[in-house]
């Protein structure tokens, strides 16, 4: 470490859990957070703060005003501005840390993009808000021998557990299915800004761990703070019949389309079937005398009757003003094409 590195993590560097040694290795880690909402806004300034020294944040969507009760690196400015996630963060964490080096990505985690956007990282960070992401994220990881951290909330709970390559269960030992049934979401449960970054903390708090070289133990942490419980159990152990870690089919990462998703917590739809990029100089033309049209180099956004379409660079978009995938595939096939 530098003079001016021990002079600024000298708090860290007390902590016998981490130290100079784990304060070094913390400064060469290589994190990649997959999402950037109201847990990975958190994680991002935690990490930045903490001085992990390269962080590639991921993220589909951009800021709106609703966010901004639990987002914690976004602003107003940023809002009214409609700047994707990655890009806000980034130049909010500029100035927090410039020492740490942040990678914007403005995409969509896919199987055809994986290795892109995951690659030649330590460790992978949990902030999404859908499980088909989740089982994404958990196949790359088995398959390239990296940790990750999982995370969700919602309402006033939420449960955080660590992946370590190697070590015990992968999220599909857990979970052989996505939950199924009435399950709670942001957007009919709501969701607390305490409980978001609870939750993040501790996702964070077990990347530090992960990345100084903890061996364990690792627990799942359940967490309900309005009642005030919190509750620790032994991770499971890994399922040997497991169709990710145990049979190695890949299955989610070997996937060739990306189905639409509801958004949680949102009244919107994520469309991401096409291979091709849109010019969105040439779409803002063709849209124009159809209705009201903004447009910056990140996005262009379209306001036919009663919905809100955004159109990002790659041909993804996302669909605002219904949770109907049909719904939302054909106004994208209206507007910007099939």
């Amino acid at each position: 470490m530098t003079p001016a590195e021990r002079d600024r993590y000298s708090r860290q560097v007390l902590f016998a859990g981490i130290g100079e040694t784990g304060q070094e290795r913390l400064l060469r880690a290589r994190v990649a957070i997959v999402g950037c909402g109201a847990l990975g806004s958190f994680q991002a300034g935690a990490l930045a703060r903490a001085g992990v020294g390269y962080l590639r944040i991921v993220d589909r969507d951009y800021v709106e005003l609703s966010n901004l009760q639990r987002q914690w690196l976004f602003e107003e400015d940023d809002a009214r501005a409609a700047l994707p996630k990655a890009v806000a963060a980034k130049r909010r964490l500029a100035g927090i840390n410039g020492g740490v080096t942040v990678e914007a990505e403005v995409a969509d985690l896919t199987p055809r993009n994986a290795d892109e956007l995951l690659g030649e990282c330590d460790l992978i960070l949990d902030a999404t808000d859908n499980f088909e992401t989740r089982y994404l994220i958990n196949d790359y990881a088995v398959r390239e021998g990296v940790s990750w951290i999982y995370g969700g909330a919602v309402a006033a709970q939420g449960t955080v557990m660590a992946m370590i390559a190697g070590q015990g269960p992968c999220l599909r030992c857990v979970y052989p299915k996505a939950p199924g049934g009435l399950e709670a979401t942001c957007e009919t449960a709501g969701v607390l800004n305490t409980a978001t970054s609870l939750i993040a903390s501790l996702q964070v708090t077990e990347a530090f761990r992960v990345l100084c070289g903890v061996a364990g133990p690792y627990r799942v942490t359940a967490v309900d703070l309005w009642q005030g419980s919190v509750r620790q159990i032994a991770r499971p152990e890994r399922e040997p019949a497991c169709v990710c870690c145990g049979a190695r089919r890949f299955e989610y990462l070997e996937g060739r389309r990306r189905a639409p998703i509801s958004l949680c917590g949102r009244n919107a739809v994520q469309i991401h079937e096409r291979d091709r990029a849109v010019d969105l100089s040439a779409l803002a033309e063709r849209l124009r005398p159809l209705g009201e049209v903004k447009a910056n180099e990140f996005a262009l956004r379209f306001f036919p009757a009663g919905y809100e379409v955004t159109v990002f660079p790659d041909g993804r978009a996302i669909i605002k003003g219904t949770t109907d995938t049909g719904v939302a595939r054909s106004l994208y096939a209206q507007y910007v094409g099939s």
